[in-house]
Formats: structure tokens, sequence, C-alpha cells
């Protein structure tokens, strides 16, 4: 890595910092400017500089120059051309064409190629840069506490590496003694002795300078949402008194008064203005005018519920300005998705506001087409979707949708030996959502529950799959409600009807198969007969900390889901659906899933997600679920050392093939599952993150399966069937789009004979993805949870 590097160059090799104790060793490496490339061990290369080299050698900055000039003097004439000729369509879309160029030749010009962004240059040597590091090393340690610290560097250089350490001595912190409030509004000082205990400057911590920020910030919300309109967090100062010899701190926050009143002002809601201005200048506006509790309206056309925008409202005229209440009414307002914007403004007259609330709608249609690819079975396969949006159906803010979706996938075959052959699918279904709970009766829940953005969605689908097993076509209706907290921490839906009427048309192999195990007394070919599925379910999700955004943060997500099948079937008598030309069912099914997020520095994450279901056939069901109810466990998004939906269940064997390999061909549905997925996550370079995964996890049934012998859940031997799985990760990360490829390696494998199982030892020099069949290979998008 040394051979390009000029004479007096130095190539940063390795940089340590010693003697953090007490202070966040994480950070303080953050503050240091220049880090070691990554590099692979063992062989000591990095990949990241191997890209930017390869970028480097068709680059050419002098022709990125002249081509940029070029493109500029384009620009310019272009734009003297509109400027003489007046709007010219064609110029325009020109001029945005060359301004596009300009943009991404800009870019490459100051970050180089595609090579040179995903990859990293050498890091050299700057002794500038090794003390400025130093100073904001010391930095951090004096604004978390650490008063009497100091940070020394020392680099050696040898064979043209720079070795840099930064010695670092903390000395004793300095803890917070006491901490109290100054200010001449005793108003102001009631509200902040009643929210104390809420304080982020608690005596006995140690003195951090951001908890000062944080307890301003509190301070300022607080008081906002108590009627102080015009208060900012400028009003607050802090003085901080040292103790050097008790190595306390005393904390004195001081609240200004404004220049103009001795106090600070609090401010009552006086009216409120709610209106709907014209979409265009050409759309006339009629002036319509309406009042409704306290909330003035003007509308452009007599076009809009005012009950239900009124349900959105949460200033009422009389209270005290609450700015939370001003956030959550113009986030609910946006949920409403019928306004291009909502703006929220207030006039002042005295301690008096005047609340203005203005909008204006969003199109009446929206259509959106989208090509893409997806991935389910190993291999990618294309689709294309449509969607249409036909907002305010009926003048009640409610909104249709039409969504239609076709697209060929990769998937196993059962009916052949081996391969992935090609599924067709395709689907449409139109909804309707309603901006509240449609009930029968009026119980106030239009107003009782605006804030939890409450939605009734009524749909009608069809959906048909082409897989090499079977053609199988489906006519279902849902009726649900949605609802979520203001936080959004939980998120709530009950499906109160979502019935399904299936068909299937067999291949003659499979139906052959299916009679099969028919006799043997497995009756699953119930499952592909004409049917009617109806069930009621409900889901609770619970995210801690906005799980999914992946920031800096922890984070978790928990999910229930409860569904009961064929419910209404306990209300009549059993012998009217006996002789019947439609199967129907009845089941119960749980599923609880649990995610967490956990940051270890700024460039890894170890994150985990364990998962459980269950589902029990009972009744008219003769101990068969239909085929859709069934888990399934192995694949990108489950155990991934396993085929999609073909691990397990339990302890049972596939047949063997000639060349002694499993006969992974056929799906394997259980009545219970368990998953559990670790997987520890680093940034390499530029856009790739590395991966080192555990997955452990299988399927069970309930009873004995006579056609699958070792399926059943049985106390004394279920641990000894938790198949496991390891192996490692490469995913393109490029913020809107995550590209993921796994390599899964069999570890345990409940399928073979006890004490055969373990067989991760078959991995050797000569076959390191050890015997045939032992690696599957997944490629996916987005994180696998």
């Amino acid at each position: 890595m040394t051979r390009s590097l000029s004479e007096g160059q130095y190539l940063v090799y390795d940089v340590e910092t010693q003697g953090i104790d007490e202070s966040n060793a994480e950070t303080i490496r953050n503050n240091i400017q220049q880090k070691p490339n990554t590099r692979i061990p063992l062989l000591n290369i990095s990949p990241g500089v191997i890209l930017y080299k390869i970028g480097q050698v068709p680059y050419d900055s002098v022709r990125i120059a002249e081509r940029l000039r070029s493109w500029e003097e384009e620009k310019q004439a272009l734009e003297t051309q509109i400027e003489a000729q007046g709007e010219n369509a064609k110029l325009a879309r020109r001029l945005g064409k060359v301004t596009s160029n300009i943009s991404r030749l800009e870019r490459k010009r100051e970050y180089g190629n595609w090579f040179m962004r995903t990859g990293n240059p050498l890091v050299i040597h700057d002794s500038l840069k090794t003390e400025e590091s130093r100073r904001q090393i010391l930095a951090y340690l004096v604004n978390n506490g650490f008063f009497d610290a100091s940070v020394e560097t020392e680099v050696q250089k040898r064979n043209q590496k720079a070795y840099i350490t930064y010695s670092i001595n903390e000395n004793t912190p300095y803890l917070i003694d006491s901490s109290y409030t100054k200010t001449t509004d005793a108003t102001i000082l009631e509200l902040l002795s009643r929210g104390q205990r809420r304080s982020h400057i608690k005596p006995g911590n140690r003195y951090v300078q951001s908890d000062l920020s944080k307890e301003r910030q509190r301070v300022e919300d607080l008081l906002k949402d108590n009627g102080y309109y015009t208060f900012s967090k400028s009003f607050i100062n802090y003085n901080v008194y040292k103790d050097s010899l008790e190595k306390k701190v005393n904390v004195e926050q001081v609240i200004r008064p404004p220049a103009s009143t001795e106090n600070h002002r609090v401010y009552t809601i006086d009216s409120v203005l709610f209106s709907i201005a014209s979409p265009t200048d050409a759309i006339s506006d009629e002036n319509i005018s309406k009042h409704l509790d306290g909330v003035q309206f003007e509308l452009y056309r007599d076009r809009y519920s005012e009950k239900v925008i009124n349900s959105r409202i949460f200033l009422q005229k009389g209270e005290k300005y609450n700015r939370s209440d001003v956030i959550e009414t113009q986030r609910q307002l946006a949920n409403l998705d019928m306004f291009r914007f909502v703006n929220i403004s207030f006039d002042t007259l005295g301690n008096s506001l005047t609340t203005k609330i203005f909008t204006r709608p969003n199109q009446k249609y929206q259509v959106t087409n989208q090509l893409g690819a997806s991935v389910t079975e190993q291999l990618p396969g294309p689709f294309f979707s449509h969607s249409l949006r036909n907002r305010n159906l009926f003048r009640g803010l409610e909104i249709f949708e039409f969504n239609f979706r076709a697209g060929l996938e990769g998937v196993a075959a059962a009916t052949r030996e081996g391969g992935v052959y090609r599924s067709r699918e395709l689907s449409a279904s139109g909804s309707i959502i309603f901006p509240q709970f449609l009930v029968p009766f009026n119980f106030g829940t239009l107003e009782r529950f605006g804030r939890y953005n409450p939605r009734t969605r009524v749909l009608l689908g069809y959906s048909y799959v082409n897989r090499p097993e079977y053609v199988r076509d489906a006519l279902n209706t849902i009726f649900a409600y949605n609802w979520a907290t203001r936080d959004l921490r939980q998120q709530f839906s009950v499906n109160l009807l979502d019935a399904n009427l299936i068909r299937s048309a067999l291949n003659p192999f499979f139906q052959e198969r299916l009679e099969d195990l028919q006799n043997q007394g497995n009756n699953l070919i119930n499952s592909f007969l004409p049917s009617y599925v109806s069930s009621i379910s409900g889901q609770l999700i619970i995210n801690f900390n906005q799980y999914g955004l992946y920031s800096r943060s922890q984070a978790s997500l928990l999910r229930f889901y409860l569904e009961s099948g064929g419910t209404t079937l306990n209300l009549i008598n059993r012998d009217l659906v006996q002789d019947r030309s439609l199967q129907y069912f009845q089941f119960l099914k749980f599923q609880t899933d649990f995610r967490r997020y956990l940051p270890i520095d700024n460039r890894s994450t170890f994150a985990y997600r364990l998962n459980l279901g269950l589902a029990n056939p009972y009744g008219v069901s003769e101990g068969i679920l239909p085929y859709e109810k069934y888990f399934f466990a192995g694949g990108s998004t489950s155990i991934r050392a396993w085929q999609p939906r073909r691990l397990g269940p339990g302890s049972f064997t596939p047949e063997i093939r000639e060349d002694g390999t499993f006969d992974y061909r056929f799906e394997q549905p259980g009545e219970i599952l368990f998953e559990a997925m670790f997987e520890y996550r680093r940034k390499l370079f530029g856009y790739f993150d590395g991966a080192f995964f555990i997955d452990a996890g299988n399927s069970w049934t309930f009873e004995v399966d006579p056609t699958r012998e070792g399926t059943d859940f049985r106390v004394d031997r279920f641990y000894k069937e938790i198949a496991v799985g390891t192996g490692l990760g490469l995913r393109m990360d490029f913020d809107f789009l995550v590209l993921r490829l796994d390599m899964g390696i069999k570890a345990y494998d409940p399928a073979r004979p006890e004490g055969e199982r373990f067989i991760l030892d078959n991995l050797s020099f000569n076959r390191p993805l050890g015997e045939r069949g032992q690696h599957v290979f997944n490629i996916g998008i987005g994180y696998p949870f």
C-alpha cells in the first residue's frame, strides 16, 4: 500500500487511544480526523483503496473542466435565448438537460467518478489534522465534565507508515452539586417546579454540556405548551460555577424577561379560521363560508366535510396556546392526504391569537406506474405495477385506490427435478379509505378519535398465481379499521372481515402426490380444494425509537398478530356445511415478532430478531389450514442457510437424491414457527457494508403427520431440532435502496440422524463452502429485518 507514496509521505497505518476510562471511547474516536484505510486481515489489502485507484486510471480532471466549461457556456446561451424569446418548451427542455449535465460533472469534479466515490484514497499523515484532532478531543472532554483533562499525541514513523497514539488523561470529572432557576416571573417558576423531575440537569450526575442544550429545549417546549407563544430558548442562559477543590459545579438557569414587558405574556386562542384556496387561478373561488364548533371555514367550493376537518383541528377558542396542539393539527390534516400543504399562522392582538390555517387541495387524481424487480426464491423477477388514487370521492375526504400488479418470479418447482422455474402473478384491487371509523350508530367517534388518524378501509380484490404445481386464483374482500397513537409509537389494525373465495387447478403430478399423501393420512389436498376462507384479525405494532430508520440510536419493534378463521361457523349447525361444494376452515393463528437494532459504534451495528408463530386448525377444517395460513421456514428473510420454505418441519428428513443430497423440491408447511436471527453489520467502504449472521429456528406441527415423520412438536426433543445456519453478507446501501447478497452455510441440520447433525466441520481448505447443498446464496432487496 505504500509503494505509490512519495518521499516524506507516510500512510496512516494505525491509530490508538489510551487512557479512556469514563468518557465515551467511540465519540472520542469520531473526533479523530485521520483513520486508517479499512484492510482485510491477513491479506493486508484495502478494497476501498483498490477501487479508488481503479477509478483514478480513466479520471481526467482537465477534460472534465473543459466539458464543464462547454456546458456552462451553452447554459448561458440558452438562458439568453429564453430571456429574449420568452417561454419556449424546446429551449426549456434543453436547458434542463444541460443543467443536469453540469450538476453531474460538478459532482464528478469534486468527488471523482463512481469508483473513486465508492472507494477511499490512501490516508496520508497530516500533522495539522493530528493537532486539530487533539484539540477536538480535549474540547469534547471539557464539555463533558473533564475540566482538568489533558491530551498528548505521539507519532511513530517507520517504513513510510505512521502509527499515531492519542494519550488521554481524564482526571477527576466534575459532578453537578445543585441546580436552580433564577427568574422574576412567578408563574414560569411554578411551571418549572412542577416539571422538575423531567429536568436533564440532575444533582449527582456528571456535568455534560449537551444536557444544558436539552434542558433549554425542554423548558422552551414546556412554556410554549402553556400559552407562552412568543417565548424562545434565546431567553434562557446558564451560568456554571466550578469548585476546583470539590470537583463539583453549581448550575444556575436564568430566564430573562422580554425587553418590552416585565413578564412573558400568556396567549389565548381568540378565533380559528380554516381556508381552502382554489388549486389554480383557472378555477374560480366561490367564497363558501361556514361555521362549526367555533371554527370559521372559508372554502373555494362546497365539496369538503367540515365535520371531518374539524375533528383534525385541536386548537379551540378560549384555550391557551399550545404548540404541541399546533403540530398535531398540522400533522393530522396532512394525514388526510387532501392538501398540498398545511400552513398555520397566528396574528396577535394583546394577549389574544387569531389562528389561520391555510391550505390548497391536492390533485384530484394521482397515477403511479412502477417497473422493477422483486426477489423471492433466489432469482429476481420483473414486475409492473399501476395505481390510481381518486381523492375526496364522496366529498367526505374519502380516497379511492385502484392497484394492479403483474410479475414474474423465480420459484423452485415440486413437479420437476431441481432448478428454479417461472411463476406468474397478477393482482388487482379497488378500495375506499374513509377518514373515520364507520360504525352503525353515532358514538362520537369522529370527534373522540381525531388525534389517532382513524381510517376505515373497504377493499375488493382479485389475485392469480400460476406456478409449476398449480394455478390458483382468489376473490377477496376486506373491511378493516386502522389507527395510531399521536407519536406513532403504537399502530393498530383490526380486520372485521377478511373473506376469500379460492379456486385451484393442480398439475397432474402434483395432484397425484397430494392424493398419495391423503391415502397416507395427510389431508393437505383439502387446502387446494375450492374453498371459502373468512377470518377476523387484529394487529398491534409497537415501535420504540423509530425502528426502521437505521439511526445511531437503539431502536426496537414489537408486533403482535391474532387471527380467528371461520369464527361465524361456531354460531351455526355444523351439519349445514357437511355436504358442501366448498371447503370451509376454522383456525386460530397467533404471531409475535420482536426486532432490535443496537449501534456499537459509528461503523458497526448488532441487530437481532425473534419470531414465534402458532396456527391451529379445528372444527370443520379436519386438521388442515388454508395453505396461505401455514408457516414456512427458510429463505432470505428467515433461516438463510436453507432454501425458501424448505426447512423442517421438526426432524423430518426429505427424500435423498442419487447424488446423496436432500430433495428440497417440496415446500414444507408447519403450524408452529420459531426463528432467532442475529446479525453483526459493519460499514466497509463507500456504498458497501458487510455482515456476519447466525440464524436458528424451525417449524413444527401440533399433531403427528403420518407422511412426514418427526414433524410434531415435543417438549423432550424440540430443542434438538432447532436448525442453525451461519454466513456472510454483502450489501450495497444507496440510502434509498439496499441490495443484499447473503451466503448461508448449514451448521446444524435436524433432518440428519442424531449425532450427525453438526456439519459445520465439513468445511475445509479444499471445501470452503462445505459439502454439496450445504450452502445457499440469497439475493434480497432491503435488510432481512
